[in-house]
């Protein structure tokens, strides 16, 4: 059985940072690009970021271009989400999701099989 659970969320005040962590299981990690997404009320799952299952390949939305970076560990089978900067229009739910095996990192939800329940984010003005 997959499971993916994302920790490191939290309040905080606008300019600050958090680090978000999903702990992958019941499946081969490495086989699977990663990704983010977030859900603020009222609003569509939206993208956030990607990365390939090599690492080797990164996209994100425009939005968090420069602010964010994601990465892994393949060898604790988990992906990070470093948010730097942040801003209240980042207040949203974020998910953790994993892809398909072996292809290459996609931006829409439906290319994700596998997802976590997800880990608040709240940013003060």
């Amino acid at each position: 059985q997959v499971q993916l659970v994302e920790s490191g969320g939290g309040l905080v005040q606008t300019g600050g940072s958090l680090r978000l962590s999903c702990a992958a299981s019941g499946l081969t990690f490495d086989w699977y690009p990663m990704g983010w997404f977030r859900q603020a009320p009222g609003q569509e799952r939206e993208f956030v970021s990607t990365i390939s299952w090599s690492g080797g390949t990164t996209l994100y939305t425009d939005s968090v271009k420069g602010r964010f970076t994601i990465s892994r560990d393949n060898a604790e089978n988990t992906v990070y989400l470093q948010m730097n900067s942040l801003k209240p229009e980042d207040t949203a739910v974020y998910y953790c999701a994993a892809g398909k095996r072996w292809h290459a990192p996609e931006t829409t939800p439906a290319s994700f099989n596998y997802w976590g329940r997800g880990t608040q984010v709240t940013v003060s003005s």
